[in-house]
């Protein structure tokens, strides 16, 4: 059974769409398969064996730790997207870790060094994977780029417009998102205070741009943001 959602998973992900029936059916032999519980670890970059892992269902935040033990989000993860050792470098390992963020998780992953043997068998998917790499860097690219050159507003309305993009449920202008932030998480990933972030959610609140609840936010006219 296992097996036959490894396939099914896999088969829907843009990344493999390039590899033949086989191709699939024996990467699900190197693959693992997972179901994690809202709260749970899954992941820690300092494992002794490197692996890449891809998100079929739910949502995730990755978590750096500085060398005086601090944590901060550094990345929310979330349906079809990869995480862990996605750039195959392991000489300078990250100190991070992947926690759960929604009721049910399903994960798929693969150790590196199956994958890296996959990548060289398979040209196409080695095109595909850089261009998948090379979005997410993108992305991390335009994260920093809004740190330097907005203010924690504008932040805001950009962390609120990309998270509609992916994950909102829209009706005409207005747009529903299932809340499974804490107003904490929000406020390190638009790197601010959790103060000045709630301060910015009740403003927004009050000038009836959103309706936020601890389960879901409802963007009541997303033109507005």
């Amino acid at each position: 059974m296992y097996d036959e959602l490894k396939y099914w998973y896999l088969r829907d992900h843009k990344l493999f769409r390039t590899l033949s029936f086989s191709q699939i059916k024996q990467l699900c032999i190197v693959t693992g398969f997972k179901k994690v519980k809202k709260h749970e670890v899954l992941y820690f970059s300092n494992s002794d064996i490197p692996r890449i892992y891809l998100l079929k269902k739910g949502a995730i935040k990755i978590v750096a730790i500085d060398e005086d033990g601090n944590e901060s989000i550094k990345d929310i993860i979330q349906k079809g997207d990869l995480f862990g050792e996605i750039t195959l470098e392991t000489e300078f390992p990250s100190n991070e870790y992947a926690k759960a963020l929604t009721d049910e998780v399903v994960i798929c992953s693969f150790l590196m060094s199956d994958f890296e043997n996959l990548i060289l068998k398979n040209p196409d998917l080695a095109l595909s994977y850089t261009k998948f790499v090379g979005l997410k860097m993108k992305r991390f690219k335009n994260k920093f780029s809004n740190l330097v050159f907005q203010d924690a507003k504008k932040r805001m309305i950009t962390f609120l417009k990309e998270w509609i993009e992916k994950e909102g449920v829209i009706e005409n202008n207005r747009a529903i998102l299932e809340n499974y932030l804490t107003q904490n998480d929000i406020a390190q990933i638009i790197c601010t205070s959790r103060q000045t972030a709630t301060q910015l959610l009740n403003e927004m609140e009050e000038k009836g741009v959103l309706q936020y609840s601890r389960k879901e936010i409802i963007i009541t006219d997303i033109t507005k943001l």
